[in-house]
């Protein structure tokens, strides 16, 4: 069986879409997985099983990118094609069957994993996946303490006003100091690029014996670090929703954008939103509790009975 998966050019969205991917693996596992995505979200899909190559879309003027991809997949009889961009080009394609996203009718803003899931009639809606190789887990042990409480924070997003102040940030991680049993270390993670180098530093300034993860990890090897982390608190951003596809507790803070669509998804994912919209309009001692809260959920439910 082949399948023809074009998702998102972005990270966030491209997470996102995993767990319909998880969902055809699991169903079809001897299927061969054509994926199409941008260059900054092909990380997400390198370690995936079944997958037998990546098309890279680079965007082009007049759309003249999706000429050149149906050109490079129009002579392969597909069995299935997932569009999760609700493009003309799953209907230009041979293929035995087609599922194509369209946006869920309704004046109530719902989950992206619901309107996903929707595109192949699943039900329950499948979690986000975050898939790591051996190579991956031995960057993420050489580079985190073994033994240790390991506080993962992503202080950046890739619009400034989604981003909390790096001084409430570090008072955050002070109060999750003074309330823990055993103390923990702070890990900060950042994507590549001088951007996000930009955001990050006050926040490494502000907490001087962090470690500092910041540009320097591929997709894979984050999500590998972050499995060995005992919370995640960021700014709503693709590396939020890598998190919470590891399984990690993480939180999810949010000002401007909707939680109702992109809060994190998982067993142990929750969102924060600011009264006012604003990301400042998130006091510390707020996302305080509501991180401890998630801490003490977590210990009840590991907790034997």
């Amino acid at each position: 069986m082949r399948i023809l998966f074009v998702t998102s050019n972005r990270v966030g969205d491209a997470i996102l879409s995993t767990g319909l991917l998880d969902h055809l693996i699991r169903a079809h596992p001897s299927a061969r997985i054509t994926v199409v995505c941008g260059p900054v979200a092909e990380g997400v899909f390198l370690r995936m099983p079944n997958l037998e190559r990546i098309i890279l879309l680079d965007k082009r003027p007049y759309g003249r990118h999706w000429l050149g991809l149906w050109a490079r997949v129009c002579a392969t009889r597909w069995d299935l094609v997932v569009d999760m961009r609700g493009t003309a080009l799953s209907w230009l394609v041979p293929t035995r069957r087609r599922a194509v996203w369209r946006r869920l009718s309704g004046e109530i803003k719902v989950p992206k994993v619901e309107e996903n899931a929707a595109v192949l009639a699943l039900n329950p809606v499948p979690l986000p996946v975050a898939w790591t190789a051996a190579a991956d887990r031995a960057v993420a042990a050489r580079l985190l303490p073994a033994g240790r409480t390991l506080v993962a924070l992503g202080p950046t997003a890739n619009w400034l006003p989604k981003t909390w102040p790096a001084a409430n940030f570090a008072a955050l991680f002070r109060g999750l100091e003074r309330n823990a049993v055993h103390q923990p270390v702070a890990v900060v993670f950042a994507g590549l690029g001088a951007a996000e180098a930009a955001m990050a530093a006050p926040l490494l300034a502000a907490l001087p014996d962090a470690i500092d993860l910041s540009g320097r990890l591929s997709l894979p090897e984050a999500a590998a670090c972050l499995e060995n982390c005992s919370l995640y608190v960021g700014n709503d951003s693709g590396l939020m929703h890598l998190a919470a596809a590891t399984g990690i507790p993480t939180l999810g803070l949010f000002g401007p954008t909707s939680a109702d669509e992109y809060a994190p998804t998982g067993h142990h994912a929750r969102a924060i939103r600011s009264p006012d919209g604003t990301m400042a309009g998130l006091a510390p001692a707020d996302v305080l509790a509501a991180a401890t809260q998630l801490i003490e959920l977590v210990a009840r439910e590991s907790t034997p009975a």
